[in-house]
């Protein structure tokens, strides 16, 4: 009987012996590592991936195509909202007919704002980025523009969106509105629209608002009332369905198709991306789905 530590060498020595001679029937040595991870397939024209921690590519399709971003055009709304100097979140801002009449005639997603009530900021972003309320848009725009007439005001608001996507090197995208409802001038690409993403991500205020998927907003009506508002539901159905999702947008409409920009966090590692003009609600959470996957399978 072999004892002791020279003992426990032989018996390593061995087994190792073994295992090497078992491995070399099977060839396994000389086999490649891990398989490859297949390149997924979407149905969106456009795609893009990136590891958010340190902006590296992870996936590309189409990923500098410029097309039209719909709702995804908020993210730089917000994102424009809490980069104002001594932003008050609680500040309250009373609901105008122009915000109302406005969704109304573009039949456009709406929060159901109720003019005449007093509104926070706050609230706002939750309006603004989980029914997607182009109220909730016009509202912040008119607030945080400068100007003296409100079409002046929101023309200085979407001008401050385009000098936040010039400061952060986006050759490739411009806005032209508020809320997406563009006038032939409102684009972006998958890869632009990420970095955009990537950035108001930084902004705690914002990773909260997105990563919700149910908020109900207590507005103040004309006569100092409390009013309880119907819940705003998250259109972004991926923090249902996918582990780990943390946000961040949807976007639609008959030039923009279906879009999503998404983000998740598994193991402490997190991918963020864009899918754009796919082809239904059901498809573009698959899109992004497979591009998720990918990410976390490649990163």
């Amino acid at each position: 009987m072999i004892t002791g530590i020279k003992g426990t060498r032989l018996r390593k020595a061995a087994a190792v012996a073994v295992t090497s001679g078992a491995l070399l029937a099977t060839g396994a040595l000389t086999a490649a590592p891990a398989q490859a991870v297949t390149k997924p397939s979407i149905v969106a024209k456009g795609g893009y991936v990136m590891n958010n921690a340190n902006a590296k590519t992870l996936y590309t399709k189409a990923a500098d195509t410029k097309l039209s971003t719909g709702s995804t055009t908020k993210i730089m709304t917000a994102k424009v909202v809490l980069a104002q100097s001594n932003l008050n979140l609680d500040k309250k801002v009373t609901i105008q007919k122009a915000y109302s009449d406005y969704v109304v005639a573009n039949n456009a997603s709406q929060a159901h704002l109720i003019v005449g009530d007093k509104v926070t900021v706050r609230q706002l972003l939750y309006g603004l980025m989980l029914p997607s309320g182009c109220d909730a848009a016009y509202a912040l725009a008119d607030t945080y523009g400068s100007g003296t007439t409100r079409a002046k005001r929101v023309a200085n608001f979407i001008s401050k969106m385009n000098t936040a996507a010039k400061s952060l090197g986006l050759t490739n995208t411009h806005f032209d509105s508020f809320d997406g409802i563009g006038n032939g001038n409102n684009y972006s690409t998958p890869r632009d629209l990420t970095k955009i993403a990537s950035s108001a991500m930084k902004n705690s205020t914002f990773r909260a608002v997105v990563k919700t998927k149910s908020y109900t907003a207590k507005t103040i009506t004309k006569t100092g009332s409390t009013r309880t508002m119907g819940a705003w539901t998250n259109t972004n159905t991926l923090l249902s369905s996918y582990s780990g999702a943390i946000g961040i947008k949807t976007g639609s409409g008959p030039e923009a198709k279906y879009c999503l920009v998404f983000a998740a966090t598994r193991n402490g590692k997190t991918v963020i991306g864009t899918v754009l003009a796919s082809s239904s609600i059901t498809q573009r959470a698959t899109d992004a789905t497979k591009l998720l996957n990918y990410g976390f399978a490649t990163i």
